[in-house]
């Protein structure tokens, strides 16, 4: 698929397998989606733009790089996504972060928004929308409407897996968005949850099941 990427590193591989396990604990599996965002931000951040600055070494002055301009924003979607907000703060602590709300009806699978905030100056930073699952596609590409809403035009998405089915609904809304996520899975079941999957990420992050 175009603008797809699969980040494949061993580690990542090895770090998902027990992401998967069912039999992983809720602190094992917040801590290991924390180290999976960092793995995967650095990858995701590949292309944030940079400046150089003077500074001096206890040797010499040089100018080298750091962040340019307004920086970073993360929006995570409620309420997994907070799972991948602490290991991105981790490599960018400056950046900014906003959060949109949304929960699936279960009868039609359609995302229904009940919260929103987004900093004041998100349309000039670089956004990193998060969600550990694109399932059916629909939460993930009504968050990035709500973004582009905000008149931001750097837009990524970040997760951990996502199904064949979600890839689609996502790319026919959004085909320029670049897409980054550890895993394709094979398929959604009749209730649209991934297979194999990771089962409900919420769930697994909050011990609330």
């Amino acid at each position: 698929m175009k603008n797809v990427h699969i980040l494949d590193h061993p580690l990542i591989r090895h770090k998902l397998t027990f992401l998967r396990d069912k039999r992983t604990s809720t602190k094992e599996f917040r801590d290991i989606m924390r180290e999976m965002s960092m793995l995967m931000g650095y990858e995701v951040m590949r292309n944030l733009p940079t400046e150089q600055v003077e500074i001096e070494t206890p040797m010499e002055i040089m100018r080298s790089d750091v962040l340019a301009g307004q920086g970073l924003c993360i929006v995570s979607i409620l309420r997994a996504g907070n799972g991948l907000l602490d290991g991105l703060l981790q490599l960018v602590p400056t950046a900014s972060v906003g959060h949109i709300g949304l929960y699936r009806d279960p009868d039609t699978l359609i995302p229904v928004e009940y919260y929103l905030k987004f900093p004041e100056d998100v349309a000039s930073r670089s956004v990193i929308v998060v969600d550990p699952m694109l399932a059916t596609g629909h939460s993930a590409v009504a968050a990035i409407d709500r973004v582009r809403d905000m008149d931001v035009t750097d837009v990524k998405f970040l997760c951990i897996v996502a199904s064949p089915e979600g890839l689609r609904v996502f790319q026919d809304a959004h085909p320029d968005v670049p897409v980054y996520t550890a895993s394709i899975d094979r398929q959604l079941d009749d209730h649209g949850y991934i297979l194999p999957g990771i089962g409900d990420a919420g769930d697994r992050i909050y011990g609330t099941k």
